[in-house]
């Protein structure tokens, strides 16, 4: 139990305050335990980090997998313009999103390996799962036959990160507004006229 609590905690405090801003006396203390009993569960602050971001990562590709294999079969345009609207959501409402984004482009640097391998995975999982419902799309006749489905869901991956640099640097609104022309020049430029 003292352990999930930890992570949750320290979750908290390195989605707000960054690897080097996180504290272990902070988090123990919000625990309601000493710094020392941290390490009766983790090695020390490298290992509670990388623990909290591979579960942080878990989550994220969970809500990922569940919105992308979804048994409902919306149209191309809807699954996608509400994948992008519902990850700044969640970007706004969970820690596990904004430490996720945040580390994943700001790793710590003795870290950076293991962070730009997970978030790496996460993007390439995200563009296979796309890439299905491209290859649908393309036989359906929905996108340019120009436009193969590789091609498509790399596109779409430069949006999400184009929309996630946004809420990384920019507020929610900024990233509304780019997300939103982002968004229609991509549409534009992989639908069948």
């Amino acid at each position: 139990m003292t352990s999930n609590k930890i992570r949750e905690i320290a979750l908290s405090h390195f989605a707000k305050n960054g690897y080097e801003g996180a504290s272990l006396a902070d988090i123990s203390a919000e625990v309601g335990i000493k710094k020392q009993s941290i390490y009766n569960h983790f090695k020390g602050k490298d290992e509670l980090f990388l623990t909290v971001f591979r579960d942080a990562a878990e989550r994220e590709m969970q809500f990922t997998e569940s919105y992308l294999l979804s048994g409902s079969k919306p149209l191309l345009k809807d699954l996608l313009y509400n994948f992008l609207h519902s990850y700044s959501k969640r970007y706004e409402q969970e820690d596990d999103t904004r430490f996720f984004l945040r580390m994943a482009f700001f790793p710590p640097v003795h870290l950076r390996g293991e962070v730009v391998e997970y978030s790496n995975k996460h993007l390439d999982t995200i563009g296979k799962l796309l890439e299905q419902h491209f290859v649908t799309a393309a036989h359906a006749g929905t996108i340019h036959p120009e436009v193969t489905a590789a091609t498509a869901s790399a596109a779409f991956i430069a949006v999400l990160d184009g929309m996630f640099v946004e809420l990384l640097y920019g507020n929610m609104e900024s990233a509304a507004l780019r997300l939103n022309a982002s968004w229609l020049v991509y549409w534009r430029g992989i639908r069948n006229n």
